[in-house]
This record gives structure tokens, sequence and C-alpha cells, in this order.
């Protein structure tokens, strides 16, 4: 049975990660790559830019439908199939999980995964060594990050609450990585609560299927 959706991009981008995590938690079938109708689509190129115009990943594409930008997938994913919704049907709660959704995506990416976790997946020193003065320099706002989210759950079984949402959907993938560092008990020291979320999402049966060969 061919897929229901195809999400353009890599599977090791936690973005793409989060997407997929999404449809496993819904039960929707897709396919992940950057070949979505067999047909390598060039990063950045004029392919790629006519499904993101601002040649980013991911894009979900569903029948004729072209949708970008993670929150905004999850979204559409949320409202289009059926299955365990994402978002509470409380319009502030889902308020909650939007604006959490949001923040995690813009202030905790940056602080976790664009100025810290891809030092180490894509080290740009000599040789292709970590710089580890740049690792030094971004360590402190990354536990500052890492208390703000461990205040945020303050005994919630979610990010946002009782229910799991896009927003859980959205961190996990930037905390499995930063779960497999050499130092990653240094980094989660200071945050007891935030360590057991991240081995329970890697323990739920969508994370088994999309948290895999990290790096």
């Amino acid at each position: 049975m061919s897929a229901q959706v195809h999400i353009l991009g890599p599977q090791f981008s936690t973005f793409v990660r989060s997407v997929c995590l999404a449809c496993e938690e819904k039960g929707i079938s897709y396919r992940y790559g950057l070949k979505p109708d067999g047909k390598e689509v060039e990063f950045k190129g004029p392919s790629h830019l006519a499904l993101h115009p601002f040649g980013k990943i991911p894009a979900l594409l569903h029948d004729d439908h072209v949708i970008f930008e993670t929150t905004a997938i999850c979204r559409y994913l949320d409202a289009a199939f059926p299955g365990p919704a994402l978002q509470p049907a409380d319009p502030v709660e889902r308020a909650y999980v939007d604006e959490w959704s949001a923040a995690l995506s813009c202030y905790v990416d940056q602080a976790l995964v664009r100025n810290y976790l891809l030092e180490f997946a894509f080290p740009k020193g000599k040789d292709g060594s970590i710089r580890m003065d740049k690792v030094a320099e971004h360590q402190p706002a990354v536990l500052d990050m890492l208390g703000l989210l461990e205040h945020q759950l303050a005994g919630k079984p979610f990010i946002c609450g009782e229910q799991y949402s896009m927003a859980d959907a959205i961190l996990t993938p930037m905390m499995d990585y930063l779960s497999g560092l050499p130092h990653a008990e240094e980094l989660l020291a200071a945050t007891p609560e935030l360590k057991t979320w991240t081995e329970r999402m890697q323990a739920r049966d969508s994370g088994k299927q999309v948290l895999i060969a990290r790096g």
C-alpha cells in the first residue's frame, strides 16, 4: 500500500523526525526523503523552492497539497486525518500547545540544535574536529534552556499537560540527540524530570520507530 503522505527531508533532521512522530502517533502511513516522486529534489534548487519557498525542510506532500513549516504540518495532519488528537479541544489549552510548539521550533531549536548539537554532528574545526571553544561558548545557554523545560514540565507527564501533543513531537528529537552526547549525564544532572520525560518519549511506540540511527 502506498504511503498517505511524503515528508520532504532526510530522516536525521530533527524537524523531519517530529513530523514522522506525528504520523506515527496518528497512524498515518508516510515516506520521507528528497525523492517524493522518484526524482531527486536539489536542495535549495528550483524544485525545492517550489515546495518550500525558503528552501528549508520539512515540507509535507499530501495529494495535491504542499504544506511547509513543522508546526503547520502537525496541525494539518491533526485536522486532516483520524487518530489520537495532537492538540487539545479546549481553546486555551490548544493555545498553550501552539505557543510552546512555536517556541520549541524557534528559541529551543536555536539553543539546543543550531548553536550546539550541530557542532557535534557536523564539526567545522580544522580537520573536521569539534570546536570545543564553540561548545563551551554555547553550553550555558543550553543549560538555561534545559532548566526552562524542566520548569515547564513541573510534574506534568507531557510538555503541555496531561495529553501528548505536537509540542512533545517537536521537542523529542532534539532531546533524543542531546541525550546521546557523551556528556549527556552532566547536561541533564539538574533536570531529572526532563531526563525521565525524554526516556518515556524514546520508549513510546512512535519513538521506537522514528528515533533510530543517530547521526
